[in-house]
């Protein structure tokens, strides 16, 4: 739809097939809108993880998901394992702090995160 507007209203394309201004828009809105996508999947993503962590809370009690999670901490600083012509598949590549576009991308919230949220249930 947009690359058909682009193609005739701002080109002025009057022929029956579509232009090139219509192929060089839909490949440039297919690469913008599969990011805004990525984006909310991963929005969801953290969603549902802080959602699991609300229902452990709820079903072992928030001191011990706390403690389950800070458990986790030795792992998360140990210095990363993964030869460099594979780090495009890994899941992470460490913790940022702070906002950057890097973590509208990120699947699990940071441990910080994750405890600060569990902090504010109620015991």
């Amino acid at each position: 739809i947009i690359g058909n507007f682009v193609d005739r209203a701002v080109f002025k394309n009057e022929s029956d097939s579509p232009g090139i201004a219509y192929f060089v828009t839909s490949i440039v809105m297919d690469i913008l809108l599969g990011i805004l996508a990525s984006a909310i999947v991963m929005w969801f993503s953290r969603l549902r993880e802080y959602r699991a962590d609300e229902m452990g809370a709820r079903l072992a009690g928030r001191d011990n998901m706390i403690a389950a999670l800070n458990a986790l901490r030795p792992a998360e600083a140990r210095p990363d394992q993964m030869p460099e012509s594979m780090k495009a598949f890994a899941i992470s590549s460490g913790q940022s702090t702070g906002f950057s576009i890097a973590n509208l991308f990120r699947s699990h919230p940071t441990l910080d995160d994750r405890i600060a949220s569990l902090q504010k249930l109620p015991n």
